[in-house]
C-alpha cells in the first residue's frame, strides 16, 4: 500500500519559517517528480514547487526566493522549506506522486 504522510505543520507568525516533510512509503520514488501543492479556505488546489528525479526544481511565482523544495532518495522523503512565511501562505498543503497524495497539513501564518 503506498502511503504519502506529510508533517511539520502548524502555526507560525508572518516572517517566520516551517519545514513541512513527506514521507513516501510502499512505493520507491527514485524515478519520479514529487511536488508540493496547496489549498487556501476557498480557493482552488495549487502548485507550489516540484523537483524531478535529477533534481531538477521549480516554483510557483508565489514562493519563489522564500520556498526550497528538496528530496532525500534514500530515506523516500521530500521536504519543502518555506523561509518568509506571508497570511497568503495559509492553506493545507499536499505532497503528490504520480496519482498518490498525502492527507495534507495545515500551515497557518498569523500576522
Amino acid at each position: 500500500e503506498v502511503q504519502l504522510v506529510e508533517s511539520g505543520g502548524g502555526l507560525v507568525q508572518a516572517g517566520g519559517s516551517l519545514r513541512l516533510s513527506c514521507a513516501v512509503s510502499g512505493f520507491t520514488f527514485d524515478d519520479y517528480t514529487i511536488g508540493w501543492f496547496r489549498q487556501a479556505p476557498g480557493k482552488e488546489l495549487e502548485g507550489v514547487s516540484c523537483i524531478s528525479s535529477s533534481d531538477g526544481s521549480t516554483y510557483a511565482d508565489s514562493g519563489k526566493g522564500r520556498f526550497t523544495i528538496s528530496r532525500d532518495n534514500a530515506k523516500n522523503t521530500m521536504y519543502l522549506q518555506m523561509d518568509s512565511l506571508q497570511n497568503a501562505d495559509t492553506a493545507v498543503y499536499y505532497c503528490s506522486i504520480r496519482s498518490y497524495w498525502g492527507q495534507g497539513a495545515q500551515v497557518t501564518v498569523s500576522s
